[in-house]
């Protein structure tokens, strides 16, 4: 029975990649390698940002405390990964739709192997059923959809034709996805959540900025084709 746990976990983790993959028109261009290639540059972003959090940002000697400053800290080194989807979206050539989708998805998909792989593998695989590992399953969709978000935000705030009058917008929900680590942990330490009330905190959040950036981008797409 844990062997079907732990293939249920990795169906449940996968399958929303591998569907976004399939149904969102990225095979009809043959953009599997650069998928591959954005979460090689994923796995470079975060390798820079271990040796930032390790240098300036040590881990606190007491874990079961919530130490505001270091945390928000510790959560801006994820600045990087703005700039690097924004390095690596400008390399790609074609559609802009393609940019944001094939760098969102490869970073969804290099963290969800990173950091999903080997707790599933020894863990899901354990004696005993465990939520976590479905929570966790389930984490690693929301951050499908965040990464999606993120990288269509950085996308729309790197346009040339984007009103002023959305920039600000659009910068606030940048600092929104940076931040999101920090603000649902503090949010769930201050109200004591449990497991699935962090969860879904974490769900609620990353839907709000996901609904937010695909109206920005639907109304720059009216823009684009009025102006046509």
């Amino acid at each position: 029975m844990t062997f079907f746990h732990f293939l249920n976990c990795i169906g449940l983790s996968c399958a929303p990649h591998l569907i976004t993959y399939k149904y969102s028109g990225l095979t009809e261009y043959g953009t599997f390698w650069k998928i591959l290639n954005a979460g090689a540059f994923y796995l470079l972003i975060q390798f820079c940002k271990m040796l930032a959090l390790a240098t300036f940002f040590p881990a606190p000697e007491n874990s079961t405390e919530f130490d505001v400053i270091a945390e928000f800290l510790r959560v801006s080194t994820d600045v990087a990964d703005l700039l690097g989807l924004h390095f690596f979206m400008s390399k790609i050539v074609g559609r802009g739709d393609l940019k944001f989708m094939i760098a969102g998805l490869g970073w969804a998909s290099a963290e969800l192997i990173m950091t999903r792989a080997i707790p599933f593998w020894s863990g899901a695989r354990g004696i005993e059923f465990d939520w976590k590992y479905i929570q966790m399953a389930l984490d690693s969709n929301i951050g499908l959809g965040h990464h999606l978000a993120t990288a269509v935000l950085v996308w729309l705030y790197s346009r040339n034709d984007l009103k002023k009058a959305y920039v600000p917008f659009v910068f606030t929900l940048l600092l929104l996805c940076v931040y999101k680590p920090f603000i649902v942990d503090a949010a769930a330490f201050v109200f004591m959540m449990t497991p699935w009330s962090a969860l879904m905190a974490r769900a609620v959040y990353s839907a709000i900025i996901g609904l937010c950036s695909v109206q920005l981008y639907n109304s720059l797409m009216v823009s684009a084709n009025s102006f046509h």
